[in-house]
């Protein structure tokens, strides 16, 4: 997936739209090192413990292997998604036929990393259900709020 917007390293999440796209990206700093943010990121059955943004979540996060996620941006569907790449400690990919999400570990000279999440939907037909998707903005900031409270919460008793 190509981003086309570069995302400020500030916890601010913001959103591109086009006929037959959007994009929702937030990228936050993290006093914490790579493997922990990893960790967190790739272990399906403590996510709700962490993440107030996921209310359940099956499966196991693998190339190939499909999740079952429900989220606060709306309590009654289950979201399909596949685990379509992964790069450890740098990059995950996982999404549905109608988008992806890229999960993004950047390290810094500093042993902290800049976390950066983006979601492309695209589609000929998304002009048609664009309406019916709920902005992603305001749950993206929590997302990394959340991570990177418990990764630098997990980084001090270290």
């Amino acid at each position: 997936m190509n981003t086309t917007t570069t995302f400020q390293a500030n916890g601010k999440a913001s959103t591109v739209k086009t006929t037959f796209s959007r994009e929702t990206g937030v990228s936050i700093p993290i006093n914490a090192a790579a493997s922990i943010v990893w960790a967190l990121l790739t272990n399906a059955s403590d996510y709700t413990r962490w993440n107030t943004t996921i209310t359940a979540m099956e499966g196991t996060i693998q190339v190939g292997s499909g999740i079952r996620l429900k989220s606060v941006l709306d309590a009654k569907r289950t979201f399909k998604l596949k685990v379509k790449s992964m790069d450890t400690e740098k990059q995950m990919i996982w999404g549905d036929a109608q988008g992806n999400r890229v999960y993004t570990i950047s390290e810094q000279a500093n042993g902290t990393v800049i976390f950066t999440m983006v979601e492309k939907i695209v589609s000929l037909f998304f002009p048609m259900y664009a309406k019916y998707i709920p902005p992603f903005d305001g749950v993206f900031e929590q997302f990394a709020a959340d991570l990177k409270k418990e990764a630098e919460t997990i980084a001090k008793t270290k």
